[in-house]
């Protein structure tokens, strides 16, 4: 079956990013002019993706609003003369259908994808982590898509992570597929943030998956898991004892902009590729005065 259909959860509290969050939603920052909750969107739209099932949580009304036509602003900005910035505007009502759920206290990400069942129904569809922005010539989700039309199963997008950071990240265990895709790895084992010395792993999970409908099944079967959540991937590691999950080593460079450091390195990336902003910024840095310590 083709995928035309995407879950964007973003119902969490954004804790990492407080104190700004304590009142704009963490999927609202904007990096470099647009919203963390755009760039997702585009980058579904971008992959052929029909419908985004938008999973949202108490106060992130203003993320469906983000979205929505608003026929006042574009008949002022039409008569004020702002042709350009209505179209945009416009535009951003118009990327994909939105189909909005909402999730009351945000219990971690298998249960937020569970709440999109009704919508997604017997199809495979994406998931796409807002704060997990990754930057790349073929969108990451579209990667995914065509690896999983070659190889049917859920598919998990990954790259090799320093042996430090492995606590930060969901990790795979695989082996080696005879394959004419070298990127592509079975499964064999999954682990959410796993302590030092439990895995050899150097495979890291970057926030976007394209999933069976079957993974429904596996999530209704959770037990809370780390931080007494339910953890995509304790589903996954289920839904791999009776079918294949593939781990796709995407081409792209990832930002976690959930954290500080993350969101500074995506703003000044794609601030240098924006015509009006590369030069002066280039200049800016240039001519910075850094600490001697951070040189």
């Amino acid at each position: 079956m083709q995928i035309r259909k995407a879950v964007i959860p973003a119902a969490g509290l954004g804790i990492r990013s407080l104190p700004a969050t304590k009142v704009v939603p963490k999927e609202l920052l904007p990096i470099a002019g647009r919203p963390l909750i755009q760039y997702a969107m585009e980058e579904a739209a971008a992959s052929g993706i029909e419908t985004v099932v938008l999973v949202l949580g108490p106060r992130k009304e203003l993320i469906e609003q983000y979205f929505s036509r608003d026929q006042a602003l574009e008949e002022t900005l039409t008569t004020l003369g702002y042709d350009d910035e209505m179209a945009e505007i416009r535009r951003l009502a118009e990327l994909v259908e939105i189909k909005t759920v909402w999730q009351k206290v945000p219990t971690g990400l298998a249960s937020a994808i569970a709440l999109a069942e009704p919508v997604i129904q017997n199809e495979p569809f994406a998931v796409i982590l807002p704060d997990a922005l990754i930057d790349a010539g073929v969108p990451c989700t579209r990667q995914l898509m065509d690896c999983y039309h070659a190889n049917p199963g859920c598919v998990i997008a990954t790259q090799a992570v320093e042996p430090h950071e492995v606590e930060r990240f969901g990790m795979v265990e695989t082996e080696v597929l005879v394959s004419s895709d070298a990127r592509v790895s079975r499964v064999t084992r999954l682990l959410e943030r796993p302590a030092p010395g439990m895995t050899k792993s150097k495979t890291g999970i970057f926030g976007r998956y394209v999933l069976r409908p079957g993974i429904f099944n596996c999530i209704s079967r959770l037990s809370p898991g780390r931080g007494g959540e339910f953890q995509l991937t304790d589903a996954l590691s289920i839904y791999s004892q009776s079918a294949p999950v593939y781990a796709y080593q995407f081409i792209g460079e990832h930002f976690d902009v959930g954290s500080k450091l993350g969101f500074v390195q995506a703003t000044l990336r794609y601030a240098l590729r924006e015509s009006a902003t590369a030069a002066p910024i280039s200049d800016y840095l240039a001519r910075l005065e850094l600490p001697i310590a951070a040189r």
